[in-house]
């Protein structure tokens, strides 16, 4: 298993801002300028499906252009920027490549720094405590929560995101996808395949 701590603060910007962002969700609700639901359904909007949607679009690319592939491995934050995805919490970004003998998933296990540019907000799971320390201490059963338990013989490493570094994951390309387009492709990468929580949906399940 990889795992990486290099964490140089306890508390991360990341924090910092989604502290701000509760006060205001308070402040919106308390004077009746938004409603609570309201506020949920927008904030699910960007956690599971207008955020996620660049990185898909990321994978998509790496499934089906070779030189981009490898330029992701060797300097992701400059080939996802290349795509238009760059900015605040994309700096220092680092491609995982799942494989059938690995498969790697992220965690922050200080904080939750978390590749917004590509991901969108981080799923509350994310920054959950529970997360954070069974992704480290049992990988399998947290990918057995997901409903992506893998076989025996697949190894499972477990990268510790940072202000310095975040990560995303190249899931492998489904089966019987051969000769599908940037577009068809993307719509079966989800955001948990791209945390390692998760694996893309099959063929036929794009809804």
């Amino acid at each position: 298993m990889a795992h990486e701590h290099d964490h140089t603060h306890e508390h991360s910007e990341d924090d910092e801002l989604g502290f701000r962002v509760q006060a205001l969700e308070r402040l919106l609700a308390e004077k009746g300028l938004v409603k609570p639901d309201a506020l949920d359904e927008l904030i699910d909007t960007y956690e599971t499906r207008v955020g996620p949607r660049n990185g898909a679009r990321v994978v998509a690319r790496a499934w089906t252009d070779p030189q981009f592939r490898k330029w992701l491995f060797e300097d992701a934050t400059a080939a996802i920027g290349s795509m238009g995805f760059e900015g605040r919490q994309g700096e220092h970004m680092v491609a995982l490549e799942n494989t059938e003998r690995v498969h790697n998933m992220v965690v922050c296990t200080l904080c939750s720094c978390y590749p917004w540019p590509v991901l969108g907000l981080p799923p509350v799971w994310y920054k959950s405590a529970p997360y954070r320390s069974r992704a480290v201490s049992d990988p399998r059963g947290v990918l057995a929560d997901f409903g992506a338990a893998l076989a025996a013989d697949v190894e499972v490493r477990v990268w510790d995101s940072t202000a310095e570094t975040r990560f995303i994951v190249l899931p492998m390309r489904p089966a019987g996808t051969e000769g599908w387009s940037e577009d068809q492709l993307a719509e079966l990468v989800t955001r948990d395949s791209m945390i390692g929580t998760g694996l893309p949906k099959p063929p036929g399940k794009t809804s």
